[in-house]
């Protein structure tokens, strides 16, 4: 049986704060066991590793400027969607889509005011710098406390073409099967599979964010177990369709 439980007792991560450590010692009452899994918002992650980002300190350039103007938007938030972006996709109806430098095509360059904590002025929280390293670290930290190593996924919520909603996907990945290649493999029929690859990673964030929420929820990691995935370990990166294949260039 697979069983989705929040992790206790996180409180409000602080900039510098070690994440791997309070994790730890949170689910060291859970007793986790060995093929478990720890969901971990991107946002916690964000935080503790400096990413927040004060916009009174953002002078805004020319492009930003007129971007800002033609959509309705802070032109210093802009400038930090610029500035994390490789590729301005779309920008209008206050939205901009960009290709993300991590290779993420994603709104605003994944860049979140919400939820950022209390602190005066206004603040904007960046993605990591490299979120497949953080979940690796995060594990390192788990192991040293609990003795086990889970599989470790940064999540963070997105928007996706043609749907309305968001859903929660992973943006970093250790020791999990994030992507897994059944081509080659027979259905039921014994027909060959010709395209079917299955994004455990981001199935995994999904499911971690019914009990994580998307609000005020405050429920910033939950560990799954029970669940026996199929394939090699592979990071989060490898969830990004490569540019060359993307059909609506």
């Amino acid at each position: 049986m697979i069983e989705i439980r929040p992790v206790p007792g996180i409180g409000e991560i602080e900039n510098g704060e070690d994440l791997g450590r309070i994790l730890g010692d949170a689910l060291a009452s859970m007793a986790p066991e060995s093929g478990d899994f720890l969901v971990v918002t991107q946002k916690v992650v964000s935080k503790a590793e400096g990413q927040m980002v004060a916009l009174e300190d953002v002078i805004p350039g020319p492009r930003a400027t007129e971007i800002a103007g033609a959509i309705g938007k802070d032109p210093r938030l802009v400038e930090l969607v610029l500035a994390e972006a490789v590729e301005v996709l779309r920008a209008e109806r206050g939205v901009i889509i960009t290709r993300h430098r991590l290779g993420l095509v994603m709104a605003n360059s994944g860049i979140d005011c919400s939820n950022v904590g209390p602190g005066s002025g206004e603040r904007a929280l960046l993605l990591p710098r490299d979120p497949d390293a953080s979940a690796g670290r995060i594990a390192d930290a788990i192991e040293a406390r609990c003795g086990v190593r889970p599989g470790v996924v940064i999540s963070d919520s997105f928007g996706r073409p043609w749907r309305n909603g968001v859903v929660n996907v992973a943006v970093g990945c250790s020791g999990v099967p994030s992507l897994h290649d059944k081509r080659g493999e027979t259905d039921r029929d014994g027909r060959t599979l010709q395209a079917t690859l299955i994004a455990y990673g981001d199935l995994i964030a999904s499911a971690a964010g019914l009990a994580m929420g998307e609000a005020d929820e405050g429920v910033p990691a939950v560990l799954i177990s029970g669940l026996v995935l199929p394939g090699t370990v592979q990071p989060a990166s490898a969830l990004v369709r490569a540019v060359e294949e993307d059909l609506f260039r």
